[in-house]
């Protein structure tokens, strides 16, 4: 039933999350939260290398020359790889007590973007942030979880999810000043009603990607899928997975035709995580339709 999906040559995270595939440099970067670990691995010589901080990093972005811009708990940052430096680029501008920077990617002119999560889940205090210039601007807000950030192919469509409601959103989204309009409900799923098992339980939208035909990846959280949707959020295909907590998919290798996907084990039952050894492994599967190339972020 799975024969196709393996997972890579790395042990589990708690809680991997925002995949990204490099293309200069032929690697997968993804982020472990709770375990506060950035992680990098290139499948063309098997070497894993890890970097521990102080504060959670949540998402990351390629910059231009090796660098990365990482979302933390307490703010965003430049990362250099060499040196295991952090350098400043902008505050935390919450209570990062109650709230912390979650899912995070670039848009196609180097804007980055990067949504919060709320951490007591109610009142729905998290939002969307852009980075842009060096200044952080709040840009929309009223949900719980911030998460499945991802672009069309032309650049004129801006995904978002609310993983508590259960929601994705799409804006019609103009590169030139980087504004978003016409924001509406791209795809809603089934919560959980109290008592179902998870056998029965669809997931709730974790994070995403989007491929060549424009089509969106999103991993369903408690759900033990991924699922592709059309532009117009149709149900398209399901991969069904080997762990109960898939938590973002990413496009990767020399032909973009590779689909890696981060999972959770964090706070998950026993039983679940014994039956299920791949929970916080990254898995990996091939496609037929590539997906799109990183976007490079700016600072």
């Amino acid at each position: 039933m799975f024969g196709d999906i393996t997972p890579i040559a790395v042990s589990p995270s708690l809680l991997g999350e925002s995949p990204m595939w490099q293309p200069d440099a032929g690697q997968l970067w993804w982020c472990d939260i709770p375990g506060r670990r950035l992680n990098r691995f290139s499948p063309s010589t098997g070497l894993h290398a890890h970097w521990d901080f102080a504060a959670e990093p949540a998402s990351c972005a390629p910059l231009p020359g090796g660098d990365l811009l990482l979302a933390m708990r307490d703010g965003l940052f430049r990362f250099h790889p060499e040196t295991a430096r952090l350098s400043p680029l902008a505050r935390a501008p919450y209570d990062t007590a109650q709230e912390r920077f979650n899912d995070g990617k670039a848009d196609p002119q180097g804007r980055f973007w990067v949504g919060t999560i709320f951490e007591p889940r109610d009142p729905p205090k998290a939002a969307l942030y852009c980075f842009d210039g060096g200044v952080l601007l709040r840009r929309a807000d009223g949900i719980t979880v911030s998460n499945g950030l991802a672009f069309s192919p032309d650049g004129r469509t801006m995904y978002w999810s609310d993983t508590k409601a259960h929601a994705v959103y799409a804006f019609d989204f103009d590169g030139h000043d980087g504004s978003l309009s016409r924001r509406r409900t791209f795809a809603q799923f089934e919560s959980r009603k109290a008592g179902q098992a998870l056998a029965g339980y669809g997931g709730r939208p974790d994070g995403a990607a989007v491929d060549a035909e424009g089509c969106y990846w999103v991993a369903m959280f408690e759900g033990a899928r991924v699922l592709r949707l059309s532009p117009a959020g149709e149900l398209l295909s399901s991969v069904d997975l080997p762990v109960r907590c898939p938590t973002m998919p990413c496009f990767g290798g020399a032909d973009l035709r590779t689909l890696f996907i981060t999972t959770a084990r964090e706070k998950r039952p026993a039983e679940e995580v014994a039956r299920e050894p791949w929970s916080g492994r990254v898995l990996q599967l091939r496609v037929d339709v590539p997906g799109l190339p990183v976007n490079f972020a700016r600072v």
